[in-house]
């Protein structure tokens, strides 16, 4: 039992120092011999954990959407807050630099680390999918929305707001508004809800 919980510590201590290269050099410029220099272990070691530097930004990757799939999770089973408020906050949630900080959201975003922000987006929405699918018919159930395509409505909210949402700080203000109201005015007609309901829930997360 002690061996397993060793090689578990020492695994996360490499996606940690991995994660931490990753976000300032970039995937493409950190090397092998990066990681190994930095934890001063033997290649050997890091090898019994991953194959390779591409097994290790997949091992991240998943340990960073799930770090946010749990709490995703915990919000979307709190019955007490209203339906309309957990999709909200959650598409919120999606966005990746509230989550790991502004640094590590610049570095995503730059063409050297293009494949790991791909992964990211791919696995969220693989995990997210399932919980805003799972929100939007809570909503149809109480009458609030409509839609025939849940999964299919809740797979292009998480799109845009992952494209959109994403780089809104780069956005003026002017922009912001546009893209916001926008994002507004499609989701409800997507949802077949009256004109405005969802503005001030909306608005109040941005």
């Amino acid at each position: 039992m002690r061996v397993v919980k060793e090689a578990e510590e020492r695994r996360n201590e490499i996606l940690d120092v991995a994660e931490r290269l990753f976000s300032t050099k970039g995937f493409d410029n950190t090397s092998t011999n990066d990681i190994l220099n930095e934890i001063g272990i033997a290649r050997g070691t890091l090898y019994y954990h991953f194959q390779s530097k591409e097994d290790i930004l997949d091992a991240m990757t998943d340990r960073m959407v799930g770090q946010m799939f749990v709490k995703a999770k915990e919000l979307a089973a709190q019955k007490n807050i209203p339906v309309l408020q957990r999709l909200t906050i959650m598409i919120k949630a999606l966005n990746v630099s509230g989550d790991w900080g502004d640094q590590l959201m610049e570095q995503i975003h730059k063409p050297q680390n293009a494949l790991m922000h791909q992964k990211i987006q791919e696995k969220l929405l693989a995990e997210m999918n399932p919980l805003l699918t799972g929100l939007i018919e809570e909503g149809i159930a109480q009458g609030i929305c409509g839609t025939d395509y849940p999964a299919e409505v809740a797979e292009m909210t998480f799109l845009y707001a992952n494209t959109v949402f994403d780089d809104l700080m780069e956005y003026s203000e002017e922009e912001k508004r546009r893209k916001i109201e926008a994002f507004i005015y499609n989701l409800e007609r997507l949802l077949k809800m009256e004109q405005g309901c969802m503005q001030e829930t909306i608005r109040a997360l941005f």
